[in-house]
C-alpha cells in the first residue's frame, strides 16, 4: 500500500533505468560535465515530458496520491538532479557501467509490466524526438515558493488519481504504450475506482465538518 499510515513516509518502488548497446552503457559519456551521454539526456527529456501522463499508471490508486505530498520524501515536482533527492528523477552518483536514471515516483500498487512499458515509451519518445531536458535543479525544491518553481520550469505531479487520468487521456504516446485494449480497460476501471472513492465520506470529514457546520 503506497501510504498505509498518516504522517509517516509511504512505500515507494523506485525504478532505475540504463540503456546498453554494443559499446556498453549508452547513458555514460566521460567527456560530459555530468558524464551523461546525449542519449541519456534525451531519454531523461522524454521521462519529464510525459511524467504527468504516466503517473496514472505508475501510481494507480486513490491512496497513491496520499504518498505524493511534500514532507515525506516522495517526489511532488517534475524535475531532475544529480545532487539532491527531492526531484522526480535522480541521477545516482555511480558512473561507467552503473550510469542510470532513477524514477522516484513509482509505488508498489503499480502493475510492473504496465509501469515499465509506459516509462520506457516515454524515454524512447525522448530519444526519437531528441527532447532536451530542462536544467537540473540542485536546490531543495520543497523550500522554493511557487514563483521560484515556475521560473525554473518546475511543474507539479498530479495531486489526485482523477487529475492523473485526465493527463493520461491527453497523451497519445503513453496511451499507445499499453495497446488499445489494455488502455481502455485501465481507464474504465480507474474511473470507476475514482467515482467510488468520491461517494465515500471519511472519518476525517466527519471530525472536521460535522459539528462545525
Amino acid at each position: 500500500m503506497p501510504k498505509p499510515l498518516d504522517r509517516i513516509n509511504g512505500s515507494g518502488m523506485h525504478i532505475n533505468m540504463s540503456l546498453f548497446g554494443e559499446n556498453g552503457n549508452a547513458f555514460f559519456d566521460e567527456k560530459d560535465d555530468m558524464q551523461l551521454s546525449e542519449k541519456a539526456r534525451y531519454f531523461l527529456g522524454g521521462l519529464l515530458k510525459h511524467a504527468r501522463s504516466f503517473t496514472a499508471i505508475t501510481n494507480p490508486t486513490v491512496n497513491s496520491y496520499k504518498r505524493l505530498v511534500p514532507g515525506y520524501e516522495a517526489p511532488v515536482y517534475v524535475a531532475w538532479s544529480g545532487r539532491n533527492r527531492s526531484p522526480l528523477v535522480r541521477v545516482p552518483i555511480a558512473r561507467g557501467l552503473s550510469t542510470r536514471l532513477e524514477l522516484r515516483s513509482v509505488d508498489p500498487s503499480a502493475n510492473p509490466y504496465l509501469a515499465i512499458a509506459s516509462i520506457l515509451e516515454a524515454g524512447l519518445d525522448g530519444l526519437r524526438n531528441k527532447i532536451e531536458p530542462p536544467k537540473p535543479v540542485d536546490r531543495n525544491i520543497y523550500v522554493m515558493d511557487k514563483e521560484e518553481r515556475e521560473a525554473n520550469g518546475i511543474t507539479d505531479l498530479p495531486s489526485t488519481l482523477h487529475n492523473a487520468l485526465k493527463a493520461l487521456e491527453k497523451d497519445e504516446v503513453i496511451g499507445k504504450s499499453l495497446g488499445p485494449h489494455l488502455y481502455q480497460s485501465f481507464l474504465e476501471g480507474k474511473r470507476l475506482e475514482w467515482e467510488a472513492y468520491r461517494q465515500e465520506v471519511s472519518q476525517w470529514e466527519r471530525d472536521q465538518y460535522l459539528e462545525l457546520y
